[in-house]
């Protein structure tokens, strides 16, 4: 009986710490989804806005600094107004999106990350590319898990 009742007991926290991952890998995939409608929204004149933006290949204890960075940006830049804009600020500032992409392993490591006004000036069309490529690689990452 103590058997069994151990048995169903593991296969509910396997259960639960599966579902944790699929609710963290839908909310990124909904994140792509924000993503793409507000470039397709954008307009020309948004196009040429210059924005700080973090580079491609950012350390893992930089993912969340690097996320905050173009949340920053993502508000002071665009129409908060916009609900698609809006939508997608408040996908990037939603725990599971910031749990998603927290790959940092050593505590808060935060501190050797580059501050935001340090990054590059980029295009919206860099900026957007390199956003999306960071959520890209956060939901490979999820998945090999």
């Amino acid at each position: 009986m103590k058997l069994v009742v151990l048995c169903l007991f593991a296969v509910c926290c396997f259960s639960l710490a599966n579902t944790s991952t699929n609710i963290t890998e839908r909310k990124l995939q909904e994140v792509l989804r924000q993503l793409k409608d507000v470039r397709l929204s954008l307009q020309q004149h948004d196009q040429n806005m210059t924005l700080n933006t973090p580079p491609r290949n950012i350390e893992d204890c930089c993912c969340l600094s690097a996320l905050q960075c173009f949340r920053a940006n993502l508000q002071v830049k665009f129409n908060a107004a916009d609900r698609k804009t809006n939508k997608l600020y408040r996908s990037l500032s939603n725990p599971i999106t910031e749990r998603g992409l927290n790959f940092c392993n050593s505590g808060n490591v935060m501190s050797t990350c580059q501050d935001c006004d340090s990054h590059p000036k980029e295009n919206a069309t860099e900026f957007f590319n390199r956003l999306e490529s960071l959520i890209q690689m956060a939901i490979t990452r999820r998945s090999m898990n």
